[in-house]
């Protein structure tokens, strides 16, 4: 079973997430600042990675950069969250080498687990 790691500051999105998540029978974990993030990757490497791009004590995009230079972290697919007004953050998070970025108000807590599965079953 993949083991997804959510990296969200948002209580109340991180909630639904979790909840969505786990409704649908996937592992996930929840870590509430970048540096939380980094050490949970650390520990247990996930198959994937829901990253939020504005975090505390660490954001998202230096986190990305850390995991994509690290040959353990650089293999692991990344779904970068983003607010709408952060459209430069997201072209930047690609060429980091996110593999795919989710605009959080555009789309259901449904389409984002579907979306997850989709992007485990490519790797």
């Amino acid at each position: 079973m993949a083991y997804i790691l959510l990296i969200e500051d948002d209580p109340f999105v991180a909630d639904i997430y979790v909840t969505k998540f786990t409704e649908v029978g996937l592992t996930i974990d929840l870590a509430r600042d970048g540096k939380e993030g980094l050490e949970k990757i650390k520990e247990k490497k996930p198959d994937l990675v829901l990253l939020d791009i504005l975090l505390p004590k660490l954001g998202g995009l230096e986190l990305l950069k850390i995991m994509k230079k690290d040959l353990k972290f650089k293999n692991i697919p990344v779904i970068l969250l983003s607010n709408l007004g952060q459209k430069e953050d997201v072209k930047k998070g690609l060429e980091l080498g996110a593999s795919d970025y989710i605009i959080k108000a555009n789309f259901t807590p449904t389409e984002m687990v579907n979306r997850v599965k989709d992007l485990l079953k490519a790797e």
